[in-house]
């Protein structure tokens, strides 16, 4: 009874910003990693960033400068703010969660996505 929900996609002009939010809920006993990838038509999906087990960030080179991961252990929710934003930076961001659950089950979840479209 795992849930990741994502919030935050929509259309914006190139150099804009945009933050991304995914909440998870339920029977959660520990996240041990969390993070965002995304996906344009065509494509592979792609890692975008992420917080490993030990607290670490990783960071895809194509966002490196521009986009910043945060997250509040509290409200068990990841952030991707996103600044400097191009046209390649078009498609659909994915939040991801490596959780063990409170019944002893671990494996990665994934949210439904959210279209970011950035215009030219």
């Amino acid at each position: 009874q795992v849930q990741l929900v994502e919030s935050g996609g929509g259309l914006v002009q190139a150099g804009g910003s945009r933050r991304l939010s995914c909440v998870a809920s339920g029977s959660i006993f520990t996240i041990n990693g969390m993070g965002w990838y995304r996906q344009a038509p065509g494509n592979q999906r792609e890692l975008v960033a992420r917080f490993s087990s030990g607290g670490s960030t990783n960071y895809a080179d194509s966002v490196k400068g521009r986009f910043t991961i945060s997250r509040d252990n509290a409200k068990k929710t990841v952030y991707l703010q996103m600044n400097s934003l191009k046209p390649e930076d078009t498609a659909v961001y994915f939040c991801n969660a490596d959780i063990l659950t409170i019944q002893g089950v671990r494996r990665a979840y994934w949210g439904q996505g959210t279209q970011v479209t950035v215009s030219s």
